[in-house]
């Protein structure tokens, strides 16, 4: 099935809208969120005041756009490792592509990543319970889709008899401590070379002896 091309009008609206979204990381990630003006960020971005809040209402709606963009692409791509029909029949090799992909995710949007961690942290708390709820039930179908590639390796007998979901809560809670030590510090605590033993520590306690 062929796909339908995108309208020249509809183009150049996503790449203003792109633009936008990237000039408004940029100021966000140097100066914070409570100190960037959408004034600021249209300047940036090279658009009318007026264009800008065409796109976006205001710069609560700006900065929520552009965490539940990256947070809807981060969900997919770890889904879509989940799934993959190589996988199915090798958990291990499952969990480790897990665990590594989280590596090339956050190198790919590290500023998203800091911004978010550093802005959702006490000073932003409103914008915090805003993105709670979208962001948890995502959060929350990413550890079920988890938690099916560990019941499968339950029923195989290649994890123990375990709740797939509490091992699943246990991986992602291990995978991000060092995400959020290489974040911190990337050349003390580096994600991708850890990636071995991440798996390793939680294979150790789970495989099926």
């Amino acid at each position: 099935m062929e796909q339908r091309e995108i309208p020249r009008r509809e183009r150049e609206k996503l790449r203003r809208r792109r633009e936008m979204l990237a000039s408004a990381l940029v100021l966000f990630g140097e100066k914070g969120y409570h100190n960037v003006s959408m004034l600021e960020i249209a300047k940036r971005a090279e658009f009318a005041i007026g264009t800008l809040y065409s796109f976006f209402r205001n710069k609560e709606d700006l900065y929520k756009t552009l965490i539940m963009e990256k947070v809807s692409e981060y969900h997919d791509t770890l889904k879509e490792i989940l799934t993959k029909p190589e996988k199915r029949n090798d958990v291990p090799a499952a969990i480790r592509g897990y665990v590594s992909a989280k590596a090339e995710i956050f190198a790919e949007n590290v500023a998203t990543w800091r911004l978010y961690f550093g802005e959702t942290r006490g000073a932003s708390f409103n914008i915090k319970a805003g993105l709670d709820e979208d962001i948890r039930k995502q959060y929350d179908d990413l550890l079920k889709d988890l938690a099916t590639v560990l019941e499968r390796g339950v029923r195989k007998k290649v994890l123990r008899n375990l709740d797939p979901y509490y091992m699943a809560v246990a991986l992602e809670g291990l995978s991000n401590a060092f995400l959020l030590r290489w974040m911190e510090d990337p050349e003390r605590h580096p994600y991708e070379t850890n990636v071995e033993m991440i798996t390793d520590l939680f294979l150790r306690g789970s495989v099926a002896r």
